[in-house]
């Protein structure tokens, strides 16, 4: 107490000349209007600031949540798409077939999403690891896509986490084509440029044009067909005198990748049986 009263009278001068001006500055607005008129104006003006502020930084924090939303929605919107592809698919061969008959792959396709939890991209052999599981449904060779385009494929998985082969590694080999010609090939890093790869082992007689569409064939049950992959940017040299290979940029880039949707094909355990070697091979 005796070092407020000690504060008080050290101080007292300043302290009173604070609140003449308080009292000046309050009679100043409230009897002149033009002088009132400013102080509103430039309240108004400090209050909308500080609004905006508050505003961008709350928007700000809640970027994730709106972005794990639109994951979700466009994952529903590719999936309607594949489903009305099989559809379609489905519709003609019963016209052929002259038949009513409605199979159960007509949706065999669903999205399971997950957030990367570590990603690698300038090293050998690239991987990444995701924040779902075996119990989430999560199983070995499943593919993974993001909202641009492929990923790569899950190798190991465990009750909560799985790791995948990056698109981005050389031992990943998927099955390509352009999309305007239907020439398959293989596509492959090579370990040079993480947004380019090469489209190899295509024949001499394809043709092509640099912008054409690199998208997946469906020759497997990892990926759909017609998944956009790439986007042909030049012609790459080739050993092999019947065969030439493209250099494709990328679509997806890797290393701002946050979340991805893991394909889950209904039929994959059915495709791996129907197509085992009789001989004991895969």
């Amino acid at each position: 107490m005796r070092n407020l009263l000690y504060f008080l009278l050290r101080y007292s001068a300043w302290l009173l000349f604070g609140l003449y001006v308080v009292l000046s500055c309050v009679m100043l607005f409230n009897t002149n209007p033009y002088q009132h008129y400013v102080y509103l104006t430039s309240a108004g003006n400090v209050a909308s600031t500080v609004y905006g502020v508050a505003n961008n930084v709350t928007s700000y924090f809640a970027l994730r949540d709106i972005n794990d939303d639109l994951q979700r929605r466009n994952a529903e919107l590719e999936m309607e798409v594949l489903s009305l592809r099989d559809a379609i698919a489905r519709r003609d061969e019963m016209l052929m077939r002259d038949t009513m008959s409605v199979d159960s792959a007509l949706f065999r396709y669903r999205f399971i999403i997950a957030r990367v939890i570590n990603n690698s991209i300038n090293r050998p052999h690239n991987y990444i690891t995701i924040m779902k599981g075996e119990r989430d449904g999560i199983r070995p060779e499943m593919g993974v896509v993001d909202q641009n385009g492929i990923v790569g494929i899950v190798n190991v998985v465990g009750p909560h986490t799985a790791r995948v082969i990056s698109l981005l590694n050389p031992n990943l080999r998927l099955s390509c084509k352009v999309k305007k010609s239907e020439h398959v090939g293989s596509l492959v890093w090579d370990g040079k440029d993480p947004h380019t790869a090469r489209l190899e082992e295509l024949p001499r007689h394809a043709t092509f044009e640099k912008g054409d569409t690199i998208v997946t064939s469906g020759y497997s049950s990892v990926f759909p067909a017609d998944l956009p992959v790439g986007r042909v940017i030049g012609i790459d040299a080739d050993a092999d005198a019947n065969f030439f290979a493209l250099r494709v940029e990328l679509f997806t880039d890797f290393s701002t990748l946050s979340m991805v949707r893991v394909i889950d094909d209904g039929l994959a355990a059915e495709l791996k049986v129907v197509e085992k070697d009789p001989d004991g091979e895969d």
